[in-house]
């Protein structure tokens, strides 16, 4: 290994373990490889030019309008709408309230793009139900958990679009698309395994409610779902981008949040203005230094050293692939989802490209395995706010999550050994 990889590995994993927040440590790391590698002059430069080219895109204004958004829906009342709606859905089946948690986490993901604030407000109120109704706490946490991930991949999705910079320019709608039927799918086997946990361990049966009751619930949710048509239409029809429907998604759900629903103030504004903008400047500033370091990597030579070194170790397809999500998966325990899209995409996406995958699929198969390290410790950043709202511990949550794990990685290799659930949507919209 190159002597300025081995500086640049160091000096990640020293600021790391000193509790330098990522974004730091990536941009540290990466100017300290760069002063080794060339001159000091020229590398202070190139540190900043690589940082201000590397968030200079059109595309990333998706980011902050899906983000103000998302906020917007998690404080504008729509959580306990969708709720009511997974509940008329599912909720006289056995293990109906399981049912309805991931249903209910599928729906306020998809809608706000946040695995973050689904786990909030689903879980805010999912778990505290369920436990109510008989259901073990930690169970019902795992649920919620779980369930939220799948909004990282039916779109909107900020972390789709942040793989679209990585890799190059991939098709934001193209990945949008993408992600529907792996999303759904993982949705459905986490609804399956909770079914057969909640069907083993005799949990009540959550009634259903009167027809006319879920006449209403349906109604009072449509302008919520409402919000996908429109963004996810206007895209496939072509009537505007991903970034302007971005913007769309911005006033449709103002418009629900405060004059519709009313559970934003007027006077709220400018704290979700300020916290919308927070969050923006950290996934930005992640940006910034990630396209630093791929640039460093990529003058090192990293990429086509590494592919070399896997495409020498054997010529079996599925065992490289199967490497390749292994180690996925172990750098989605130790870093969070958006940082680890933007460092390993320009690193493992040549090697996939030569194993015959394409970076449609590729993208899909990386995202959907960085979501097992949301719910994963000891970094997993769900799983600590889902412990948090439910009031409980790590290592037990982490216990009643294994069947969760064992679903999600089925799943995964189902998505990455048959293309055609990735594909086949895009191909027949023309993508």
């Amino acid at each position: 290994m190159d002597g300025a990889v081995v500086l640049l590995l160091a000096t990640f994993v020293l600021c790391l373990a000193l509790g330098v927040p990522i974004a730091v440590s990536i941009g540290i790391s990466t100017v300290v490889t760069m002063l080794v590698s060339i001159p000091p002059g020229p590398a202070v430069a190139t540190a900043a030019l690589r940082m201000a080219t590397g968030i200079d895109s059109f595309a990333l204004l998706a980011i902050p309008f899906f983000i103000l958004s998302g906020r917007l829906i998690s404080e504008g009342g729509m959580a306990q709408r969708l709720i009511d709606f997974a509940k008329a859905l599912v909720g006289g089946f056995a293990g109906g309230l399981a049912y309805m948690n991931v249903l209910a986490s599928m729906f306020f993901g998809t809608i706000s793009g946040s695995a973050v604030a689904a786990t909030s407000a689903v879980g805010g109120f999912m778990i505290p139900s369920m436990e109510r109704e008989g259901y073990e706490r930690e169970y019902s946490v795992a649920v919620t958990m779980t369930g939220s991930v799948t909004g990282l991949l039916i779109p909107p999705s900020n972390v789709l679009i942040v793989y679209s910079l990585a890799s190059g320019g991939v098709s934001i709608a193209a990945l949008f698309v993408a992600g529907y039927v792996p999303g759904i799918l993982l949705g459905l086997a986490l609804m399956l395994v909770g079914g057969l946990i909640a069907a083993h361990r005799k949990y009540p049966v959550a009634g259903r409610p009167p027809f006319r009751e879920g006449v209403r619930a349906l109604v009072r949710a449509i302008p919520s779902l409402l919000l996908l048509v429109i963004v996810m239409g206007g895209i496939i029809a072509g009537v505007f981008t991903a970034t302007e429907a971005s913007a769309v998604a911005v006033v449709y759900s103002l418009i629900l949040a405060v004059p519709v629903y009313r559970e934003v103030r007027v006077r709220d504004l400018p704290r979700i203005l300020l916290k919308s903008a927070e969050t923006t400047a950290i996934v930005m500033f992640l940006i910034a230094t990630s396209t630093a370091l791929s640039w460093i990597l990529s003058y090192e030579h990293v990429p086509q050293d590494l592919a070399a070194f896997l495409l020498a170790l054997t010529e079996s397809r599925v065992l490289l692939l199967l490497f390749i999500n292994v180690l996925l998966l172990a750098v989605g325990t130790v870093i969070d989802i958006t940082p680890a899209v933007l460092i390993f995409t320009p690193i493992l996406l040549p090697v996939a490209q030569q194993l015959g995958m394409t970076p449609l699929h590729f993208g899909i198969m990386m995202v959907l395995n960085l979501c097992i390290g949301l719910c994963t410790p000891p970094v997993g950043s769900i799983l600590f706010v889902g412990c948090g709202i439910g009031r409980t511990t790590v290592p037990r949550t982490t216990r009643a999550l294994w069947p969760f794990y064992a679903a999600m990685v089925l799943v995964l290799l189902v998505v990455t050994y048959v293309p055609w659930l990735t594909e086949a949507l895009p191909g027949l919209l023309g993508y």
